[in-house]
């Protein structure tokens, strides 16, 4: 028998206000009703607005800075020899899961990222996240829960932790794969929540996420690739229906008196195309190539002339800007002394960036140092939202032009966007009805205070 209070997270990796709240609240009754039961609002999610180390943010209740990670691949270094992979052992902080399992109260975690590799120890059980690989030989603490879940679904290789390769796998393979996922990930949700004596629950799904990315511009008419009677005009209509019935049925197997929460990282929003960030340095004469390229090719491919560079950058939802230090990088052309007026130089000239029409293009540019309390790690110099995250940032180089309509990944509708979702019921004393204000930092340190336990180190507070 559980002593004391319980509490139930259901994530929804990409959950964005404007299709939960409005456009697509027909779709969800239980997550609406939810909603009207409890507390509910905008979730302002971290600087950059991406999933690791975003979920890693909200249960340790530390910005990215504090953590020392940006994104899913992190410099290593100050050399140039490239970036790694976040995982589930480059989060330093302590979790929601670990500060409750030393008061000895157990965790069931699913699909939490980053939760690959599994863990050593853990107080309760974990299933890993969308970063497993298919490959991988064991993905759960402790083992033998791997047999369980083969057990549930009928067998191995069942389990789906994400779509390999999404962007380029076809339309009706990924829709069909974004449906199985769900539901098997949530099959195995109802057995463990009723079977595991667990305190804390969390599962995160990914499947809107991957839904967003690949149909977004099929759903929207509000974006430029959009054509009316397209065949998968309803994907979104169909998965949302799907996504809350089984958000549903695993509300009905929570206990009565558990806390319960649905929420995101982040948000998601149209995207328009892409800045090919590295061919707008080579452009400005910040980043020189040895010899040019003679195809679209990767940066991390090229000779980059170092003597001769002043900056670099790197692609993805957000763009990475680094700039080449005397006395940090190995071949660092800019002077200490000369750091911050090269780096105020870069902002004023990408926000002033003209879009292909011609008008300012609305790039936001931030210094880590102005958006977080502490920078650990090595950091980018400059975090840039191309068009405030209306275009992505491409990091190859040798492209036909700036501005691109093709993503170098693979085609994506969607970018991530800053707000996320949040709503609660079942708390003593909460607030009801929409509520203004609500961060993803201040998300774990709301949770250890209905258990009591206050949040340390975390310059995040509880929001109730």
């Amino acid at each position: 028998m559980q002593q004391g209070p319980r509490v139930a997270v259901i994530g929804l990796d990409c959950g964005t206000p404007q299709l939960l709240f409005d456009d697509l609240a027909a779709e969800v009754p239980n997550i609406s009703k939810l909603m009207a039961e409890g507390m509910y609002g905008d979730l302002a999610s971290i600087t950059p607005p991406i999933t690791v180390p975003a979920w890693a943010c909200a249960m340790t209740g530390r910005t990215p800075g504090e953590l020392g990670i940006y994104g899913f691949r992190n410099r290593k270094d100050t050399s140039y020899e490239g970036l790694s992979i976040a995982h589930s052992g480059s989060i330093g902080a302590p979790a929601v899961w670990d500060s409750l399992g030393a008061e000895g109260k157990s965790s069931l975690l699913i699909g939490v990222p980053p939760g690959f590799p599994p863990p050593k120890e853990f107080p309760g059980w974990r299933v890993g996240c969308f970063l497993t690989p298919p490959s991988a030989e064991h993905f759960a603490y402790p083992q033998g829960l791997e047999v369980e879940i083969e057990e549930e679904l009928g067998g191995k290789g069942q389990y789906i932790f994400d779509i390999t390769n999404f962007r380029k796998q076809g339309m009706d393979f990924v829709l069909d794969q974004v449906f199985k996922m769900t539901e098997r990930r949530f099959k195995v949700a109802r057995r463990l929540v009723k079977e595991k004596p667990w305190d804390f629950f969390m599962l995160v799904e990914m499947g809107m996420d991957r839904l967003h990315h690949v149909f977004w511009h099929y759903f929207d008419p509000k974006h430029p690739l959009y054509k009316p009677g397209n065949p998968f005009e309803d994907a979104f209509q169909r998965y949302y229906r799907s996504l809350d019935d089984e958000v549903g049925t695993l509300l009905e197997l929570l206990p009565e008196d558990a806390i319960t929460i649905v929420m995101s990282d982040h948000g998601a929003r149209p995207m328009m195309g892409g800045i090919c960030f590295n061919d707008w340095l080579i452009e400005q004469g910040y980043l020189v190539l040895k010899e040019p390229v003679r195809a679209v090719t990767p940066v991390a491919r090229t000779a980059i002339d170092w003597g001769r560079t002043t900056a670099w950058g790197d692609g993805g939802y957000y763009g990475r800007l680094f700039l080449n230090v005397a006395g940090r990088e190995p071949q660092g052309s800019i002077q200490p002394a000369e750091y911050e007026t090269v780096r105020n130089e870069l902002v004023t000239k990408l926000e002033a960036m003209p879009g292909p029409d011609g008008t300012v293009l609305g790039t936001k540019v931030h210094k880590p140092q102005d958006v977080y309390p502490e920078v650990k790690g090595v950091a980018p110099d400059l975090l840039v939202y191309f068009g405030d995250l209306e275009w992505r940032s491409v990091g190859s180089v040798g492209n036909p032009s700036v501005y691109t309509f093709e993503n170098d990944i693979g085609p994506d509708g969607a970018n991530h966007d800053r707000t996320g979702v949040f709503a609660m019921k079942g708390a003593s004393g909460q607030p009801s009805g929409k509520v203004e204000g609500l961060s993803l930092v201040d998300v774990g340190p709301t949770i250890l205070s209905l258990y009591g336990i206050e949040s340390h180190g975390a310059t995040s507070r509880s929001f109730l």
